[in-house]
């Protein structure tokens, strides 16, 4: 019988090409990431509300910001707004460490509990300015945020290897769009994508 991350992984099939992503979407525990009041929904495609006006991020958006980052497994990833965690817990079968960075200390708190619960064990969770990046760890292979700002950081895109991708929302509001970033040997190339609805990126 199939487990709950099967049978969402198998939902996604028709919208994500990336075999890698949607077994790592099957593999992780979405119930470790969600509020205890909400895991009869846990497995529900739609976003949910972890606390402090914050949301865990629909399953097809975690998945397909996974693929456009095209992980091998061997890259070193920074994940911008680590919320509840589950998006560095689905990054972390993809590439070989995460940095994630939360602005909120309980947040940040509650993540390192459930990525712990998970079992997952190469992930970094820090507190912090996400919009600042992690200067110490740089260069990132890959950039993931999940927050919303009008601009990516100038920052994050400093951060970024060369061959490296970003992927990232830009837009306030209701007016967002994913952004894809790569970094070429003459510099950063951009292209706008689908219109998604993200929180914005904390100051």
């Amino acid at each position: 019988m199939a487990t709950r991350g099967e049978r969402l992984a198998a939902r996604l099939r028709s919208q994500i090409g990336d075999e890698r992503v949607l077994a790592a979407i099957a593999e992780v525990p979405r119930e470790r990431f969600v509020p205890p009041e909400l895991l009869r929904d846990a497995y529900r495609n739609g976003p949910l509300p972890i606390g402090a006006g914050q949301t865990i991020s629909q399953p097809l958006v975690v998945a397909h910001m996974s693929e456009l980052l095209e992980l091998d497994g061997s890259e070193r990833v920074l994940d911008v707004g680590g919320g509840s965690g589950y998006h560095a817990a689905v990054l972390s079968r993809l590439a070989r460490w995460v940095w994630s960075i939360e602005r909120l200390p309980e947040l940040a708190g509650q993540e390192r509990l459930n990525l712990a619960a998970a079992g997952v064990e190469n992930v970094t969770v820090l507190v912090g300015d996400g919009r600042l990046g992690v200067p110490d760890q740089a260069p990132f292979d890959a950039i993931n945020v999940a927050a919303a700002a009008r601009h990516v950081p100038a920052a994050l895109e400093e951060q970024l290897a060369v061959g490296g991708r970003l992927v990232a929302p830009v837009g306030s509001g209701r007016d967002q769009r994913l952004v894809v970033e790569r970094r070429g040997p003459a510099g950063i190339e951009r292209q706008l994508l689908s219109a998604v609805r993200f929180v914005p990126l904390v100051e």
